[in-house]
């Protein structure tokens, strides 16, 4: 055999004479790289947390699991549609850098970037940090008619949305403290939510009248 006469080169002219097409044989050799390649990659991902697992659904835990490991206030907002009291809750005044997550399914809802002070004591956002995870249910009364917002997977009764919020959405997102769970940027890689990273690399500010 010639020097640099390839093994490749070699099993196609077998081929050839017995009748297979070079494209079957080129086609087999190439595909067999990219999955080694993914296997490769499948081997280093990061395991999936509990609240937020990677690559499956936010879950919502039993009603019995809730009632074990949140608070009477959290489990009468999620769950019973309750609303807090402002300007005494855990986050409306809140001016640190992260994002908001359900506090019952896990799955990532609000970010800082879009709080803004509404002046409501309610913690408030002009813009959703995923629109697909949050569902709208029209609240239809006598006097009144508001929209609801609701967790996709978790369920959770979260707040109301309004038409008076800031430019460019127009909207302001008034959501409980109770139904939230804030994860500081700091701590997004550790607690699953790494992808998010990328929203604090630049300035970031809580004024939504000053964004970036």
């Amino acid at each position: 055999m010639p020097k640099y006469f390839s093994i490749k080169t070699f099993l196609l002219s077998v081929c050839v004479a017995a009748g297979i097409s070079g494209a079957t044989l080129y086609s087999a050799a190439d595909e067999s790289e990219p999955q080694a390649a993914a296997d490769t990659c499948a081997d280093h991902a990061p395991e999936a947390n509990s609240q937020n697992p990677l690559g499956g659904e936010y879950k919502k835990p039993s009603n019995d699991e809730l009632k074990k490991t949140m608070s009477p206030l959290q489990y009468k907002v999620t769950q019973e549609n309750g609303t807090e009291a402002p300007f005494s809750n855990e986050y409306w005044d809140n001016k640190r850098d992260g994002i908001y997550d359900d506090i019952v399914s896990g799955e990532p809802l609000f970010s800082s970037r879009e709080k803004y002070d509404s002046g409501t004591g309610w913690p408030s956002f002009w813009k959703p940090l995923d629109e697909a995870n949050l569902v709208e249910v029209e609240e239809k009364g006598i006097f009144m008619s508001r929209t609801e917002i609701r967790s996709k997977n978790g369920d959770s009764h979260l707040g109301h949305i309004f038409n008076d919020g800031p430019n460019p959405t127009g909207l302001r997102y008034c959501i409980n403290s109770a139904s939230l769970r804030f994860i500081p940027k700091e701590d997004l890689e550790k607690e699953g939510y790494g992808q998010y990273k990328v929203l604090f690399e630049g300035q970031t500010t809580v004024n939504a009248g000053n964004r970036p």
